[in-house]
């Protein structure tokens, strides 16, 4: 019986992860942050430690665990509707001008109504303050990282179309290694700095990988705008 209701996640801030203050001086910007594919927060619990965060409840956990489980009997189109919708939520937050600076498919959250699966990004800050993600170490990270954001910390919109781009690379491989396999995460920076990228993924589309290559362009400027969507792909 409908109540006038609504369920949601509380989540306890992690002040080893991210500091108290630090996180605090963003929420305000979070809360205006309203998208069909961008996690909503609705409120934090600030009077006493621990501090908490109410936010929309994502039922059916991260797109990399969906990817590695029940998704890998995924068709081709539905993995691009997926690509499409986080696509949506990054090119809200580049209106915003909101930089997500973590973007990955454990940093996308699923929930289902019916037979149809949404997506949505986890903003950056909830996902780093809350241990509910996949735990990625701060070095492994560096595999969905910008080259100008991993070397000089300097992180952009373009940096986020860069890890966007990693995201593709997990979907059609279904989150079933790490990025630039075969190499360790050392080796992975010097690569791309000399012209490395991720090989041609195995059942990707040519058209789909030469999107991905667009996201890693050097020079950031030359990267693509997340404005444009994943929906007419296949026109």
């Amino acid at each position: 019986m409908w109540n006038n209701t609504t369920s949601v996640a509380v989540k306890e801030i992690q002040p080893n992860v991210i500091p108290v203050t630090e996180f605090l001086r963003v929420v305000p910007v979070i809360k205006q942050l309203m998208h069909t594919n961008v996690v909503q927060l609705y409120a934090v619990c600030t009077r006493e430690e621990p501090i908490y965060m109410v936010m929309e409840l994502m039922k059916h956990g991260s797109l990399l665990n969906y990817l590695r489980g029940d998704g890998r009997s995924l068709m081709f189109p539905q993995l691009i509707d997926m690509g499409a919708q986080v696509a949506a939520g990054m090119a809200y937050l580049e209106r915003k001008n909101y930089v997500h600076r973590d973007l990955s498919a454990r940093n996308v959250l699923l929930s289902k109504q019916q037979s149809h699966i949404f997506c949505k990004v986890t903003i950056f800050s909830l996902a780093s303050a809350t241990s509910s993600t996949t735990h990625v170490s701060s070095g492994e990270r560096w595999r969905w990282t910008a080259p100008e954001a991993a070397v000089y910390k300097y992180f952009t919109i373009t940096s986020d179309v860069w890890s966007f781009g990693i995201l593709l690379y997990e979907l059609i491989t279904y989150g079933s290694q790490p990025p630039y396999p075969g190499m360790y995460t050392a080796q992975v920076l010097n690569a791309v700095q000399t012209g490395y990228r991720i090989p041609y993924p195995t059942g990707c589309s040519e058209q789909l990988y030469e999107i991905m290559l667009k996201c890693w362009k050097d020079h950031a400027a030359s990267r693509p705008t997340l404005y444009w969507q994943l929906d007419e792909f296949f026109v």
